[in-house]
């Protein structure tokens, strides 16, 4: 039994060696992960359904959040973005800087503004938490991993400039650079 084990890791450590070696992708740890590692805010077991957040009325149905209408009898819950955005806890977190962000401010703000309701509308748990800007730096902070890649991507894609992304070790929190 050990033997399979030694083999089925030292398999998926090849597999992630490689991942690692295209500049491209993120980067990633060659550690087994720990199998009880979680998301505290992924709801434990399942919701009944439907289910209609109480703070920003997303419905759980289907075994989906969507923005659809709440039917009449819903159960009430509070959704993980809600408890996220509650418990000043983000998954997230990107920040602007640089002399090019000073001289284009308004149009990085729209473009990121329009970026982050886009995910929401197609992503209700995929939210911008706060908006915060000073120091002549603007800090997003967001209640998933996926919206503050999603909106530097945006940028750079349109202005360049340098991106850097760092996930923790679990791959639960992501901190994203960008900079001209």
């Amino acid at each position: 039994m050990f033997g399979e084990v030694n083999g089925m890791m030292r398999q998926l450590r090849r597999i992630t060696d490689s991942r690692l070696a295209a500049p491209w992708k993120r980067r990633h740890s060659t550690a087994i992960r720990d199998v009880g590692q979680h998301d505290a805010y992924r709801d434990r077991g399942a919701l009944p359904e439907p289910s209609v957040c109480r703070a920003c009325r997303a419905l759980f149905a289907g075994g989906r959040w969507t923005w659809e209408t709440a039917p009449a009898n819903a159960a009430q819950t509070t959704c993980p973005a809600c408890r996220r955005i509650e418990d000043r806890f983000p998954a997230g977190f990107l920040t602007l800087s640089g002399a090019f962000l000073g001289e284009h401010r308004e149009e990085i703000v729209n473009l990121a503004r329009n970026r982050a309701e886009l995910e929401r509308q197609a992503h209700p748990l995929n939210r911008v938490a706060t908006w915060e800007e000073a120091d002549g730096e603007i800090r997003i902070t967001t209640t998933d991993t996926h919206t503050p890649r999603r909106i530097a991507e945006a940028i750079h894609d349109a202005y360049h400039g340098e991106l850097a992304f760092e996930y923790l070790d679990d791959d639960s929190v992501i901190r994203v650079r960008w900079a001209r």
